[in-house]
């Protein structure tokens, strides 16, 4: 049985839990397709897969398939895993980072206007959202934080400039004030 370029690609984007970068998916074909030619294919596969429950995404990783939003919430039952429900103290920590970055843990308490735990940033590394990218040059050489290519596939973002705009958030990242009531300026835990 001989393969088109487009139903291999088809089946090993069908059958792998990652996404598959394009170098990847170029050397599937013997020989190896131009750009131009996985182009045509990518776009003949995202036309197949229109109006169905599976869509063709390119993310931060590659390309995969992903299931469409509306196919997603009937689906739910069928997934016994229970979605993480995370602290506002871990939201606002992630927020920061992730418009700010990269920062130290001072600039995000500087921000917060309260003591950043242990816990919060080890919830977020554990879930493999920052990570520790240099130190700064600074007395002391505090970490400097950024987040991860993780955080990007798990909310689905090509780049970091695909984030929506402060505004959109709303008060999510609290605004630096100097009168902070004392319960708010003790250190937070997840």
């Amino acid at each position: 049985m001989n393969l088109s370029n487009e139903s291999l690609i088809e089946a090993a984007l069908l059958t792998q839990p990652e996404p598959l970068s394009e170098s990847t998916l170029r050397k599937l074909a013997e020989p190896p397709l131009s750009e131009n030619e996985l182009a045509d294919c990518l776009a003949i596969l995202q036309n197949r897969w229109q109006n169905r429950a599976l869509q063709l995404l390119k993310t931060a990783q590659g390309w995969k398939f992903q299931i469409v939003e509306s196919a997603f919430e009937r689906l739910g039952s069928l997934n016994e895993q229970r979605t993480p429900r995370y602290s506002r103290a871990v939201m606002e920590t992630l927020a920061i980072i992730a418009y700010q970055q990269p920062v130290t843990r001072g600039d995000i308490e500087q921000i917060r206007g309260v003591s950043v735990s242990q816990t919060v940033m080890q919830t977020l590394q554990e879930r493999g959202w920052i990570e520790v990218i240099g130190q700064r040059d600074t007395v002391g050489k505090p970490s400097l934080w950024a987040t991860t290519e993780q955080f990007l596939v798990d909310l689905q973002l090509p780049s970091l400039g695909d984030l929506p705009p402060l505004t959109e958030l709303g008060e999510l990242v609290l605004p630096e004030t100097p009168d902070l009531p004392k319960e708010n300026a003790e250190s937070e835990t997840e």
